[in-house]
């Protein structure tokens, strides 16, 4: 049996709010659900800066937006239905 590496990113900034708020649900969910979490701070690259905005935290896989501003369970467990 194969097992499928998740690879999540949290498009977001520092001294954001809702951008913790999301990256420490997601580490608590890293408990029952393994998964790579890597955290991108929009603003160290003028390209995602305009491409996110202030539509952040943006949470990617595959470069499937999954949800935004507030961690979705629903449309996070969709999407690992999908894939495994």
């Amino acid at each position: 049996m194969t097992t499928t590496t998740i690879n999540l990113v949290v498009y977001g900034r520092e001294h954001c709010h809702l951008c913790q708020d999301m990256v420490a649900r997601l580490h608590e969910l890293q408990a029952k659900s393994p998964f790579r979490l890597e955290v991108v701070d929009v603003d160290s690259d003028a390209t995602l800066a305009t491409r996110y905005g202030e539509r952040v935290p943006v949470l990617v896989a595959d470069g499937e937006e999954i949800c935004h501003y507030h961690l979705d369970p629903i449309a996070l467990d969709a999407y690992f239905s999908r894939i495994r």
